[in-house]
């Protein structure tokens, strides 16, 4: 079922790798939602590190994903597809998507879309999928997080890690974080960070290893990988957990086993984007049950840095890869 839909739409779909030069404006067909799918008039959409690593062509794209970039949305439903009964037309949404957010229309299987929460708007919405399907899947369904646990998070101050404190401290965590200036170590603890070390000017597992009067860390949810890895296993308690969500300083390390050993350390890791609509849906599930709640009583809210309008997403772009953001940025889409 569909709405009277235009033949065509504004989209971000660069032609070829590049720097944020290569993301103009262009004009693309508007998709028609599959079965099982609905279509996203998009209001807005968020900007995502991989966002960045698909534009310099180190991301390849799962099989059948847009070419279209943007991996989170917000807005209302446009149209259905053939079978999809959870929503609406014009009820508002946001959705995780396998690629095509940075466009007027973008189509997102129905198990993947959610509600806004409530005393969210568009912009708040299309900042939360990515990072809450990924710190939730990650740090509570596969670190298996519970009440009390300590957790050293790596870029406490992007979007994963100012995910990772507010959610992990709505659900009883003890979260410390690695930042890359005093500015940002102090915006990770107003976030509510128990714990914020400067990376540059601190050893990072020394400072958790002293803050915890040298049991270690529960879990480390670490971004970085590379030479940070044996770094993070220093830092974690005996029965600690490991999980690998990117590798910004490279995908190998050398590790010493007698530690792995020694304390019983549970290396993991995962990437969301090419999981089956399936595990996504279910995800979904989860966050609606047990996250979407904390918003509606406060213990929850989005952390927005900034947001730009589609036709400047290469400022965005360059606003991602200059590092100096504190949270979530958004496209707005007109």
């Amino acid at each position: 079922m569909t709405n009277l839909l235009p033949p065509t739409m504004t989209a971000i779909d660069p032609g070829q790798p590049g720097g944020p030069d290569v993301l103009v404006p262009v004009e693309r067909p508007v998709p028609q939602p599959g079965p099982g799918e609905v279509l996203i008039r998009v209001r807005a959409a968020g900007v995502n590190r991989p966002d960045v690593l698909q534009r310099l062509g180190l991301y390849p794209m799962p099989p059948g994903a847009p070419t279209i970039m943007g991996l989170e949305v917000a807005g209302e439903v446009a149209a259905l597809g053939e079978g999809a009964t959870r929503f609406e037309i014009g009820q508002p949404i946001c959705a995780l998507v396998a690629g095509g957010g940075y466009a007027d229309y973008c189509p997102a299987p129905e198990g993947q879309c959610l509600p806004l929460p409530d005393g969210l708007g568009f912009i708040e919405a299309a900042s939360l999928p990515e990072t809450y399907f990924t710190v939730w899947s990650n740090l509570f369904e596969r670190a298996f997080a519970d009440e009390g646990d300590t957790v050293l998070v790596h870029g406490g101050t992007s979007g994963i890690g100012v995910t990772a404190i507010l959610l992990g401290k709505a659900l009883g965590l003890r979260i410390f974080v690695t930042c890359g200036s005093d500015e940002k170590c102090a915006a990770a603890r107003a976030l509510g960070a128990d714990l914020a070390i400067n990376y540059r000017t601190e050893e990072f597992a020394e400072v958790a290893l002293k803050a915890t009067q040298g049991r270690g860390v529960d879990i480390v949810l670490d971004m970085v990988g590379g030479d940070y890895v044996p770094k993070n296993l220093l830092a974690l308690a005996e029965d600690g957990r490991h999980v690998s969500i990117a590798f910004q300083r490279g995908p190998r390390a050398e590790l010493d086993l007698t530690q792995v050993m020694r304390k019983r350390l549970t290396l993991s890791g995962s990437m969301l984007r090419p999981r089956p609509v399936a595990y996504k849906a279910a995800l979904a599930e989860s966050l609606l049950r047990d996250v979407w709640p904390l918003f509606a009583d406060g213990r929850l809210r989005a952390v927005i840095d900034s947001t730009f309008p589609l036709a400047r997403a290469a400022d965005a772009h360059r606003r991602m890869e200059a590092g100096d953001h504190v949270g979530k940025i958004v496209l707005e889409v007109a």
